[in-house]
C-alpha cells in the first residue's frame, strides 16, 4: 500500500507538477467557491424571486395591475442585467468596502455577484411565471382566491417546474461569476485559475481548476434535474 501511494504521488507530480503541490489550496478554493454560491444562491435568489413575482403581478392583465411600479422594476432590471460584471465589481467596490471591509476574498466578491444575481433571477422568474395557464388564474380569481392565494398556489405551484429550470440556469451563471470575480482577488476556483495559473503560466493548475468548476456545474445541474422530474411527476 505504501508502494502503491508512493506510485501515485510521483505520477500525480508529474502529470500536474504544480497543482498537485497546490491540493490544499484547490480544497480550500472549491469551499470558498460553494460559500459564494451559496450566498449568492439564498441571498440573490430570494430578492429575485421576490422581484420576479413583482413583475408578473403588476405587469399589463397582472393581478396587482400597475404600470407605474412595473415599468420602475422593468427598468431596474434591464439596467442592471446590461451591466458587464467585471465594471460591477468596479461599480460596486466602495459599497463593497462599507459592508465588509475589503474588497478582497470570497465575502467580498459575494456582494457583486449577489447584485448581478437579482436582476438576472427576477427576469428569469417573470418568464417562468408567465408560462403558467391564465384560464387557472381566472378560475382561482372567479373562485374569489385573494391576490396571495392566487400567487401562492397558483404561480409558484403550477409555475413550480418552469422555476426550477430557470433557478439551474442562473445557478449555472452565478458559478461563473464566482470565477471570474476571481480575476480581481474574490478567492475561489477562479482566483486559482487566473492568479495562480493563468498569471504565473502554470497550465495544469488552471486545467485543475477548470475540472472542479465543472464538476460543480455537473453536480448541481444533476440535482435540478432530479428535483424537476420528482415535481414533473
Amino acid at each position: 500500500m505504501i508502494f502503491l501511494a508512493r506510485g501515485f504521488n510521483e505520477w500525480m507530480s508529474e502529470m500536474l507538477p504544480y497543482a498537485w503541490k497546490m491540493r490544499d489550496a484547490f480544497i480550500e478554493a472549491t469551499w470558498e467557491t460553494l460559500y459564494m454560491l451559496g450566498i449568492s444562491i439564498l441571498i440573490g435568489g430570494a430578492i429575485g424571486l421576490v422581484l420576479g413575482i413583482l413583475m408578473t403581478v403588476t405587469r399589463g392583465s397582472g393581478i396587482l395591475e400597475n404600470r407605474w411600479l412595473y415599468k420602475v422594476l422593468d427598468g431596474f432590471v434591464n439596467i442592471f442585467r446590461s451591466i458587464p460584471f467585471i465594471i460591477l465589481l468596479a461599480l460596486l467596490i466602495n459599497v463593497t468596502r462599507g459592508i465588509v471591509g475589503t474588497t478582497i476574498g470570497a465575502t467580498a466578491a459575494s456582494i457583486p455577484i449577489v447584485a448581478s444575481t437579482i436582476p438576472f433571477f427576477a427576469r428569469q422568474v417573470e418568464i417562468a411565471l408567465l408560462e403558467v395557464d391564465p384560464g387557472v388564474i381566472e378560475a382561482a380569481q372567479a373562485m374569489g382566491s385573494s391576490p396571495w392565494d392566487i400567487i401562492m398556489r397558483v404561480y409558484l405551484r403550477e409555475g413550480l417546474p418552469a422555476l426550477l429550470r430557470v433557478s439551474a440556469s442562473t445557478v449555472i451563471n452565478i458559478i461563473g461569476l464566482t470565477a471570474m470575480a476571481g480575476s480581481v482577488g474574490g478567492g475561489g476556483l477562479g482566483t486559482m485559475a487566473i492568479a495562480k495559473g493563468y498569471q504565473r503560466s502554470r497550465f495544469d493548475v488552471i486545467i485543475v481548476a477548470t475540472v472542479l468548476i465543472l464538476l460543480i456545474v455537473l453536480v448541481s445541474q444533476l440535482i435540478f434535474n432530479f428535483l424537476i422530474r420528482k415535481v414533473e411527476h
